[in-house]
């Protein structure tokens, strides 16, 4: 004679398993559909900052204790003004989000892409955030005024050797998906400033290399 009661309770257990691992596969594509509509999101507001191109104009930047600085397209401002040193870079931003610049630093000669970048916490913080919408060219600013052995290195490497390198912290216009890129600052035979981009790094997400 049949267990009703047993046969009942093992097709109840079933019908609950199945309900579970459907319950489980349906969470399962939410979260992969979800977690794939915020990368798409995030692509979307996504920063990057090269060198503009050789037919920008140029961009005159003033500095807070009166001091202008001129950057041509493709180029750099760099000038040493009673000791003090003057930077201004040409960017254009080629990602599809709004660069919100953070800060920057200044290093006297060429560093290649195999050297790591400067701590978070050695950048010099801008004043103010400067954005770049996509596509379009804005400008990256610097000074280094008070008395420093870095202030005396940047302005011997610019004055002798005629080359620096910087690297500028940025992000999109919610704080996130920070980017440090490398550009090198080298002064060609006629005493112009060329700039070109070296290396990006991914602080907020893991790097793609």
């Amino acid at each position: 004679m049949a267990d009703w009661v047993t046969i009942s309770a093992l097709a109840t257990a079933g019908g609950t398993l199945a309900l579970a691992v459907a319950t489980y596969g349906a969470v399962r594509s939410g979260n992969r559909a979800a977690r794939a509509a915020e990368l798409s999101m995030l692509a979307q507001l996504r920063p990057l900052l090269i060198q503009s191109s050789p037919g920008d104009p140029p961009l005159r930047v003033g500095f807070m204790d009166s001091v202008s600085v001129t950057a041509p397209g493709e180029g750099a401002g760099v000038e040493v003004v009673d000791g003090r040193v003057y930077v201004v870079l040409s960017l254009r931003n080629v990602g599809p989000g709004i660069a919100v610049l953070h800060g920057g630093q200044v290093f006297p000669g060429r560093r290649t892409s195999t050297v790591e970048h400067a701590k978070l916490d050695e950048f010099q913080r801008l004043q103010r955030d400067i954005y770049i919408p996509p596509a379009k060219v804005g400008f990256w600013q610097i000074a280094f005024r008070d008395p420093t052995p870095q202030r005396f290195e940047l302005a011997r490497s610019i004055e002798e050797g005629g080359a620096l390198s910087v690297e500028i912290l940025y992000g999109d216009y919610e704080g996130g998906q920070r980017v440090i890129s490398r550009f090198s600052v080298v002064r060609d035979d006629a005493g112009a400033w060329t700039l070109s981009a070296i290396r990006h790094w991914q602080v907020d997400r893991s790097d793609p290399r």
